[in-house]
Order: C-alpha cells, then sequence, then structure tokens
C-alpha cells in the first residue's frame, strides 16, 4: 500500500468494486427492463420505489463508510483490536435501524408510495414492488455496511464476491417470478430482496476470513467515540443519500405536475429509466472512487501524504475520460438506449431521450466532484465532504427542480440534473485545487 504505483494500486482495488457496482447496476437495469415489457405504469412504479431504496442505501452508506474509514485508518496504524470493535458496531446499528424501518414502512407501505409521488394508476404497482424490499430492509441496509467495510480494508474482491453472487441470482430469478409464477411487478421485489438476503450472508461469511476483520458478536459495545467516529467520516454519504432520496420525490412531484395532461404516467416512467441508466454508466465512476479510497485512507494513516495527492490526480483523470466516451455515446443513442426499457410507449420514448441528451451534456464533469468528495471523506473533512457529497443530488438539483420548471415547463424538468452537474463542477474545482496544494505542502 504504501510502496507500490499508486495508479497500479488504484485500479487493482478498483476492478473488483467496479464489477460489483456494474453487476448491482445491471440488474437494476434488467429489472426495469423485465418490468418494461408489463405497463408504462409498472415501469413508473419502480421509479417512485428509488427514493425508499435511496433511503436504505443513506443508512448502509452513512455506517459503511462511517466505520470502514476507521478501520482503514486502524488497520494502517496496525490497531487491530479497535478495528474488531468499530466493525462489529458498524455492523449492528444498520440491523437495529432496518429492522424498525420495515416494521413502520410495512404498517403505512400505500400512504409511504403516496407521499413518494405515485399517481392514482402508478399507486398499486409501487405498493406491490415495494412490498418484498421492504422486509429485507435490515439486510439491504447491513449488506452495504458490510460491503464498504470490507473494501476499505482492501478487501474489495470479498465484497464483489457477494453482491455480484446476489446479483446474478436477482436477474435470473426476475423472470421465473415475473412470468413463469405470474408475479408480474411483486416477482421482480421478491427477486431482489431473495438476492440482497444471500448477498448478505455471503458478506458475513466474507468478514471472518483470516485476511479480513471479522464481526464479533461479545464486541458489539456502542460508545460515544465510536458513534461520532462513525457520523465524522459517515455523515457526507448519509446527507448524500438522504438528498437523493428527497430529489427523486421532488422529481417525481415535479414531473407530474408539468407533464401534458394525460400523459403523468408515460412522464414519471420516462424519468425512471433515465435515472436507471444513468446509475449503470455511474456506477462505473463510483466503482474507481471507491478503488481510490483504500488507497487513500491507508497512505493517509501511514502519513504518505504525495502518494494521496499522486492517486487522487489519477482518479480524476481517469474518471473524466471515461465520462466523455460514455457521455458521446449515450447523447448519439439516447432514443434507443430509452426505448430498450419500453418500446410501446412513444411519449416515454421522447420525453427520456431529451432527459438522457441533457444528462450527457453535463456527464463528464461528474468525475471531479466525485473523487474530490471521496477524498475530503477519507481524510476527515467532514462539512466540505458532506457540502460536496449532497450538492449533485439534493442541494444544487432541489432548487433546479423549482426554479427551470417554473420558466421552461416540462423541459426545465428534464435539464434539471444536467443543470445541478454544472453548479456542483463549479462549486467542488477550487477545493480539489485547494486540498490537492495542501496535500503537496
Amino acid at each position: 500500500m504504501t510502496h507500490t504505483p499508486v495508479w497500479r494500486l488504484v485500479l487493482r482495488m478498483a476492478v473488483p468494486s467496479i464489477l460489483g457496482m456494474l453487476v448491482t447496476a445491471t440488474y437494476n437495469v434488467v429489472d426495469a427492463m423485465f418490468i418494461g415489457r408489463l405497463s408504462t405504469e409498472a415501469t413508473a412504479g419502480i421509479g417512485i420505489s428509488f427514493a425508499y431504496m435511496t433511503f436504505i442505501q443513506a443508512i448502509g452508506f452513512f455506517f459503511g463508510h462511517g466505520s470502514g474509514n476507521y478501520i482503514s485508518h486502524q488497520l494502517g496504524a496496525r490497531n487491530y483490536d479497535k478495528a474488531v470493535r468499530m466493525a462489529s458496531v458498524g455492523f449492528a446499528c444498520p440491523m437495529l435501524i432496518g429492522s424498525i424501518a420495515a416494521v413502520v414502512a410495512l404498517l403505512l407501505l400505500h400512504p409511504l408510495v403516496v407521499l413518494l409521488g405515485a399517481t392514482p394508476t402508478v399507486v398499486p404497482y409501487a405498493a406491490d414492488y415495494l412490498r418484498y424490499i421492504v422486509i429485507a430492509t435490515p439486510f439491504m441496509m447491513t449488506t452495504f455496511t458490510l460491503n464498504n467495510q470490507l473494501r476499505l480494508q482492501g478487501n474489495a474482491h470479498i465484497g464483489t464476491i457477494g453482491i455480484a453472487s446476489g446479483a446474478i441470482l436477482n436477474i435470473a430469478l426476475d423472470p421465473l417470478l415475473i412470468f413463469v409464477l405470474d408475479m408480474g411487478v411483486a416477482g421482480a421485489s421478491a427477486a431482489t430482496a431473495i438476492s440482497q438476503c444471500v448477498s448478505w450472508s455471503l458478506l458475513l461469511w466474507g468478514t471472518h476470513r483470516r485476511d479480513s476483520v471479522g464481526i464479533n458478536i461479545r464486541q458489539i459495545r456502542p460508545s460515544l467515540f465510536l458513534l461520532r467516529e462513525i457520523a465524522r467520516c459517515g455523515l457526507p454519504s448519509l446527507c448524500r443519500q438522504v438528498l437523493l432520496c428527497l430529489g427523486a420525490v421532488c422529481l417525481n412531484y415535479t414531473a407530474v405536475k408539468y407533464a401534458a395532461p394525460g400523459h403523468e404516467d408515460s412522464t414519471l416512467a420516462a424519468f425512471s429509466v433515465v435515472t436507471r441508466a444513468m446509475m449503470f454508466a455511474f456506477s462505473v465512476v463510483l466503482g474507481l472512487c471507491q478503488g481510490f479510497q483504500p488507497v487513500c485512507g491507508f497512505n493517509y494513516g501511514a502519513r504518505r501524504f504525495d502518494r494521496v495527492r499522486q492517486s487522487f490526480l489519477f482518479t480524476i483523470s481517469v474518471a473524466t475520460a471515461f465520462l466523455i466516451v460514455i457521455a458521446t455515446l449515450g447523447y448519439l443513442w439516447a432514443p434507443t438506449v430509452v426505448s430498450w426499457f419500453r418500446s410501446e410507449d412513444s411519449v416515454l420514448i421522447d420525453i427520456g431521450a431529451r432527459t438522457l441528451r441533457w444528462q450527457c451534456v453535463a456527464f463528464p464533469l461528474v468525475g471531479l466532484a466525485t473523487a474530490t468528495n471521496m477524498l475530503f471523506q477519507n481524510l476527515g473533512y467532514t462539512l466540505r465532504a458532506s457540502l460536496l457529497s449532497s450538492a449533485r443530488s439534493g442541494l444544487m438539483l432541489i432548487p433546479m427542480l423549482f426554479i427551470l420548471p417554473h420558466f421552461f415547463g416540462l423541459a426545465g424538468v428534464e435539464a434539471s440534473q444536467a443543470a445541478a452537474d454544472l453548479a456542483t463542477f463549479i462549486a467542488a474545482l477550487p477545493q480539489a485545487i485547494w486540498i490537492s496544494r495542501k496535500l503537496n505542502k
């Protein structure tokens, strides 16, 4: 970690993370494609569920990144006992919170989907899709936590095996449950819940390998210090995901408000499709930046600040180059990409293609902001990291969703994410320059 060339380390750590993120993104895309064969309302229904899924990720990432960064620093300082206790506490907390959330959400399922922005015709599909997801909430939350703990220890390959195995199972179960057993939208939800529980089991097993920091039930002793350390490094992820959740809800309401009369469901479905498509491309950047994190954390703990800076600049360069290529292809093939999800609805394709092209215009700017956020998070700059991580998905997006549609109608909704990406880049650039110079000194 402190002697191998940083570009080789980042790529070595990033490849498993990228594969895991891609496989996860693939099953989300496949879910949407299978459900798209049912109806436009069903496609809109899974879009409504995105907000609840981001809530699950918010808690899982909060404890995963918060405990994982602390574990990484303690391993770099050779404090193994402290790492084990943090891993155990970080595992137990999302299990408890997820169990409480599952009970509450099940009791209030229909009011919940209405609150998330579902139209009356979409409510049954959104409720059917969310039901099994809600039941699996504690396992899904903890899956995100365990994966990040393993990744930040430098064992991303173990996390990838767990996540990928569940995702492959999900892809196999989708057609069986949706079409063969005729469960419809609920079949896709059940497939996701089953696969996430399998991933949880594999990841928990992975923590007990000789080269991993294991979960010890006797070490589940939360303290104010440990919870404060989790919050210090996990708060940026929590802010990002919570605002992503709020942004998704605002997008649902705004899309319905400015949709042409009679096309509300097609408009909701179009934004759902574009969100899934862009998540697939962004997963590569996120995986690359996650590969950078253990290199950053370990070298920071070892006080090799020159290597932290080198790995940071390398990550930005690779991410930006990749995004330029993907954005160009996405812009050129936008109608084709959207039609893969629901070819029978011309309104959905038209709105989706315009939205996708807007996002592709600003997509190459995302890499710098993402890498800078990850660096601040690893170095413990909690406020800076929280503000930056929250910008793209909330602090910039939510105001754009209120301002642009007021002047441009539905076209303003379609351009909102691109405008948020541009604003986030403008905010991130001086921060990236500042931290790079500080590390150089």
